[in-house]
């Protein structure tokens, strides 16, 4: 029971009309052989659909994973499909994608190519420290975990904090003097959520498996903390 996901910018903007017409119907074929195994591994962009302010679509991606088989290794074909959605907020665009951070960053990268021609034009989205820490004194209660970076005690790297009375402590306040608030695990009240976020907008729901909730929450309280 958990949806993880990541939150990008464009860091130049395309109208959604442009977005829409560049990844219809798009689709790559690559032929794949090893010994007697030959696939066709396919990358398409499906399901592609307006909404509210945005377009949602999936990025279904074929690769070759190898498994153990009679007394060998031997490829096998299996498919992601990633739900993404690209949503415009006044003076930016940013881009969703329901997998966790490796993968996430992966298609990324993918749909810059698709969109500008080449990587680097989809960035990473940034949650200030002071935000992070202004989302979690909204719920200060329902902190649960806290990590600390940027640490300025010598040879300590990172600060933590776990526990459910962590906003009884005065460590959380004297962690914040030192270093920048990283990473929280809170409980979000109105939906009952147990969610994690991170800076580079990282949001990861523990108690939910419903992609279509997952954007919602992220759309109304996740986007307006991005910088």
């Amino acid at each position: 029971m958990v949806v993880a996901g990541k939150i990008f910018k464009l860091s130049e903007r395309i109208p959604l009309e442009e977005i829409s017409l560049k990844l219809q119907n798009y689709k790559t074929e690559e032929e794949y052989e090893e010994g007697d195994y030959k696939f066709t591994l396919v990358t398409e962009i499906v399901g592609l659909a307006p909404q509210e302010n945005g377009v949602k679509g999936v990025y279904s991606h074929d690769y070759v994973v190898h498994v153990f088989h009679r007394g060998k290794m031997v490829p096998l074909p299996r498919t992601i499909e990633a739900v993404f959605t690209f949503s415009e907020l006044e003076d930016k665009t940013l881009l969703t994608i329901v997998e966790k951070k490796r993968l996430a960053n992966f298609i990324a990268n993918k749909l810059s190519e698709i969109l500008y021609g080449k990587a680097g034009f989809i960035v990473e989205a940034r949650i200030p420290p002071e935000t992070l820490r202004n989302f979690h004194l909204k719920n200060p209660e329902d902190t649960k975990i806290t990590f600390f970076d940027n640490v300025d005690i010598p040879n300590i790297n990172k600060l933590s904090l776990y526990g459910p009375d962590l906003i009884n402590t005065t460590l959380f306040e004297e962690y914040c003097k030192h270093g920048d608030l990283w990473y929280i695990v809170a409980r979000a009240k109105e939906y009952g959520y147990v969610v994690g976020i991170t800076r580079d907008a990282s949001v990861t729901v523990f108690n939910l498996t419903d992609k279509t909730k997952y954007l919602e929450y992220v759309t109304k309280e996740v986007y307006p903390l991005i910088s």
